[in-house]
């Protein structure tokens, strides 16, 4: 609302911008910004045009007369080829700045082409830096054209940080932040960055986090010391190998939850722990409706098969129409995965509960993004998360992680390696 506001008194008052361009997530752009102005009495003359769809549908959306044109990031580079020299947009807000982190993306490097035609940048994210320092430097230069970071990432790597060195097997460069660099990034940029906290500014409701401890029966816990122990796991006819940390890390996440995928993709199902758990939690909250956050296929295809028959209205979430169902009170358990519900979409009116069946393997900034679907302007009920975490496996250890926010790379390989340890140990 904010930003909108900003976009028309920037053109119907002041007369300095002509054409507006959103570039969003693609479930944002589809719904959330068209969404917020029909809200506002004040925004009601503005005329979005969403430019979505085939080439065709996109083609005609530019040519509508309007006041702001919305696109969702992945057709960024699309755009920049289509209008070339003819680039119309004056300013450009990017939602979710974040995702053009990477300054070797094809989205990042369309937007460099045509940024000497913006008057105007305006970038929007609750992450600035989700990954670390690094991530700031392609959006920054978006912002300045390299005045205050350095005109290159090599030149900003060389003023603000140091080279680790490689270990074996390490395929990129990794660079440590010098001591007081994070000081000198901040007031190099803070002329052009504001920096604001929720809380700070709005009267929320209070955050709460329920740990709902799941305990794995024994064949389940003897499966899973298995695969640890020997990263193979023989389930039937099925073989499940672990060749390295990354897939032994999400076979651990899957086995936790109750199934994992084989070799060839079919699924093997192992317990029902925490599935059980799960409807124990849903039971208890006598009605209330709940956001439920799934991360592999076979986690919501088995919540799906648990809900059958227990008289819960249950939709997964895939578009605008979830959204305004749920915030509307016709769904009572909307099952989500966070990468496509993480960014911008208003879920506050629907619910206060939130119910963690799987986690985002280390992904701090969908974790956080998600979170906030319901904790954020507009929710009056304190929010409440439960996070199943299988009690003695890599649940303990991604939770840990992700709530202390540190460097997701290196507590993936320190929880793994102290778990390898263990496991030699009681063999």
């Amino acid at each position: 609302m904010a930003t909108l506001t900003a976009i028309r008194d920037l053109k119907y008052n002041r007369w300095q911008i002509a054409r507006c361009l959103i570039v969003a997530p693609k479930k944002v752009a589809e719904a959330t910004w068209t969404a917020e102005a029909r809200k506002w009495d004040h925004l009601q003359d503005l005329k979005i045009n969403l430019v979505l769809g085939n080439v065709k549908q996109r083609t005609k959306a530019l040519f509508n007369p309007g006041d702001i044109w919305v696109i969702n990031r992945e057709n960024v580079p699309w755009l920049v080829d289509y209008l070339r020299n003819d680039w119309p947009f004056d300013m450009v807000v990017l939602d979710e700045s974040s995702s053009f982190k990477n300054s070797q993306s094809k989205r990042f490097k369309a937007l460099k082409l045509v940024r000497s035609r913006i008057s105007r940048m305006v970038l929007l994210t609750g992450t600035p830096a989700p990954n670390g320092l690094e991530d700031l430097w392609a959006q920054i230069y978006l912002l300045d054209g390299g005045q205050r970071l350095g005109k290159t990432i090599s030149s900003f790597r060389e003023a603000f940080f140091k080279q680790d060195y490689m270990r074996p097997g390490q395929q990129y460069r990794t660079y440590t932040p010098l001591k007081g660099a994070e000081i000198r990034i901040q007031n190099a940029i803070s002329d052009i960055c504001v920096s604001m906290k929720a809380e700070d500014y709005l009267t929320l409701p209070p955050y709460i986090e329920d740990v709902v401890p799941v305990v794995l029966d024994t064949a389940a816990r003897k499966a899973y010391d298995q695969m640890e122990r020997d990263m193979l796991l023989e389930v039937e006819d099925q073989t499940i190998t672990a060749g390295s940390a990354a897939v032994l890390n999400g076979k651990l996440l899957q086995l936790a939850s109750g199934s994992v995928y084989d070799g060839t993709g079919a699924v093997a199902h192992i317990h029902r722990c925490k599935v059980d758990a799960f409807l124990e939690v849903v039971e208890q909250l006598h009605g209330e409706h709940a956001l439920v956050f799934y991360w592999f296929q076979h986690e919501r295809d088995r919540l799906i098969e648990a809900l059958n028959g227990s008289g819960l209205r249950v939709r997964v979430y895939k578009g605008a129409e979830d959204e305004r169902a749920w915030n509307a009170g016709e769904v009572d358990i909307l099952l989500a995965h966070p990468a496509s519900c993480a960014y911008g979409l208003n879920l506050q009116q629907g619910g206060r509960h939130e119910i963690w069946f799987g986690y985002p393997n280390w992904a701090l900034e969908l974790y956080q993004q998600a979170k906030a679907r319901l904790y954020r302007q507009g929710q009056t009920k304190p929010v409440i998360a439960h996070l199943l975490v299988v009690q003695d496996s890599m649940d303990v250890d991604v939770v840990e992680a992700l709530n202390s926010k540190g460097d997701s790379q290196e507590a993936l390989m320190a929880a793994l390696k102290a778990r390898i340890r263990k496991a030699k140990g009681a063999a």
